[in-house]
């Protein structure tokens, strides 16, 4: 991973030492090998530092789902996040249409982010967020295209605070990962064969990058 770019008052050194610690583990955290992740340009209005990473699950040279994580950090705490840390996320996947229509469809991609939590055993707070479907059909000069369908996961939630009053976010960002590979219509991390864990089928045909 690259090193991004730390918003807020001064970032780097300047940063406080639990916000470089935390951000060091998402920095040197090792993801499941199809996912890609580099660090990107934070925003800089939602605490005084922030770090953000965006990651592609990639397999045969398709993308398959990306998504974006951001830490935020306010030294002073936040009453809406009971903590001094929080954690941000976007993760975007493209649907068969047929899956696309499933009204339970919302409900089983909020349960595998806590449950990506749970099989962790990570120690989380205040989750909030939207699971968000859409579909766009084409016409006029595009009318050959057919119609393609995407589920959105924006979430957001409180990482619980270790030792010197830093979270493990190098957990935290490994259960993301298992969130996207499973919007990806990939197994989570040590399924194996197991036939209850559900995924998204994958989609038909090659994607372009």
């Amino acid at each position: 991973m690259g090193d991004g770019t730390q918003g807020g008052r001064g970032g780097g050194d300047a940063a406080p030492l639990p916000f470089r610690a935390a951000v060091e583990a998402l920095r040197t955290a090792r993801p499941r090998s199809e996912v890609e992740v580099e660090a990107t340009r934070p925003p800089q209005r939602l605490a005084p530092f922030s770090y953000a990473l965006e990651a592609t699950v990639v397999q045969d040279d398709q993308d398959l789902a990306d998504g974006r994580l951001v830490l935020l950090h306010d030294p002073a705490g936040h009453d809406a996040w009971h903590g001094t840390f929080r954690l941000v996320t976007l993760v975007r996947a493209e649907l068969e249409p047929e899956m696309a229509a499933d009204p339970l469809l919302p409900d089983v991609c909020w349960a595998w982010l806590t449950g990506a939590f749970q099989a962790r055993g990570l120690a989380y707070g205040e989750p909030g967020g939207t699971v968000t479907r859409a579909s766009s059909h084409h016409f006029g000069g595009l009318s050959e295209r057919p119609p393609t369908s995407q589920i959105e996961i924006r979430a957001s939630w409180t990482p619980r605070e270790g030792l010197g009053g830093v979270p493990d976010t190098a957990s935290h960002l490994a259960a993301w990962c298992d969130l996207l590979c499973q919007v990806a219509g990939l197994p989570p991390a040590g399924a194996g064969g197991d036939a209850s864990v559900f995924t998204l089928p994958q989609r038909r045909g090659p994607q372009p990058r």
